[in-house]
């Protein structure tokens, strides 16, 4: 009789260890099978181009219309030039097809004049243009024998103050001369100086023949500095101004020595001053790349008069240069 029921005994641990084999292995599968199912599932959300056939390798995201640009319907044609007025000058012209040429006017640097290179071509095309103010604009471009708009002026939109017409048509783009600064904000900086009109800097001028050339403010944002001058002219003649210029050079100039200059090129400049009437003042406020003024040499800002001779100049010592005081970002947007 025992060896019976240690028979039975061994039996029923056997059938018991035969079914939690059997059910672990069922729950593995189940398992399995729902990871493959979310697994299909994630792929078809993040690799619809596999789903589609189309071939893409690596992770890779659908792009959304909501990251889209819409571009700006234009018509070419052969016989005829179609104009495009930007509101700051053009740095960047890439058209999609040979079908098409561009390129800016004479003597005009937001100016692009476009033509059909052949008659009658029949596939769409594009154009893509890049201003200095950093704006991005983009055109689907078509064949018209007679285009509806031969001259198109883009709207500025730091200046049509409507916030609603600013995004899609028109990308910041950051210029790499600008040190990473956005061209919006350098502008919208030159702009508030200019606006504010706060004489900060009450020493350093020149003045010569009934014209004073004042440098009424110093600023710094980033990797920028901001020059703010003024030409106050008390006669009764015009000042044509022909350039003005920013150089580094020794302080003190030994005879029969080559004096060493270092050229400044300002970035940019905001209501640049091109003749000043008489009994009148302007004002200009130009953007500069960050620099500082070694040992023994000084900054010489020089105005020019063309064909005359009131020459305007003002020096600047690196003490001034570093008390520049810094622009609160939050205060020009």
């Amino acid at each position: 009789m025992f060896p019976t029921t240690k028979i039975q005994s061994k039996m029923k641990k056997v059938f018991l260890a035969i079914a939690l084999t059997l059910g672990v292995m069922g729950a593995n599968a189940q398992n399995a099978e729902q990871s493959e199912t979310e697994a299909v599932t994630f792929q078809a959300d993040t690799y619809p181009q596999e789903m589609s056939g189309d071939d893409y390798n690596g992770l890779t995201k659908k792009l959304t219309f909501d990251r889209m640009i819409p571009p700006y319907g234009l018509e070419v044609t052969y016989d005829k030039t179609v104009h495009v007025i930007f509101p700051s000058a053009v740095r960047y012209v890439d058209l999609g097809s040979p079908n098409l040429i561009a390129g800016k006017a004479d003597g005009a640097e937001n100016v692009i004049r476009v033509k059909a290179t052949r008659k009658h071509f029949r596939n769409e095309t594009n154009m893509s243009v890049i201003t200095e103010d950093g704006n991005f604009y983009t055109f689907n471009v078509k064949y018209a024998d007679e285009p509806l708009l031969l001259n198109v002026e883009m709207c500025d939109f730091i200046h049509d103050g409507e916030s609603v017409n600013r995004p899609n048509n028109a990308m910041e783009i950051y210029l790499q001369e600008l040190a990473g600064e956005s061209p919006r904000l350098v502008r919208l900086i030159m702009k508030s100086v200019y606006g504010q009109d706060k004489r900060k800097v009450k020493h350093i001028g020149s003045k010569r023949f009934g014209v004073q050339y004042l440098l009424k403010g110093l600023y710094a944002h980033g990797e920028l500095l901001y020059f703010h001058t003024e030409v106050k002219n008390a006669t009764h003649v015009p000042f044509d101004v022909d350039f003005v210029t920013f150089k580094i050079v020794d302080k003190k100039i030994v005879k029969r020595t080559a004096m060493q200059e270092q050229v400044i090129y300002p970035l940019r400049a905001f209501n640049y001053v091109t003749r000043v009437d008489g009994k009148k003042n302007e004002r200009t406020v130009f953007a500069l790349p960050k620099f500082t003024i070694p040992d023994g040499k000084k900054l010489v800002v020089e105005m020019y008069e063309k064909q005359g001779g009131r020459h305007q100049s003002f020096e600047v010592e690196n003490e001034d240069l570093v008390r520049a005081e810094t622009v609160n970002e939050l205060k020009v947007r």
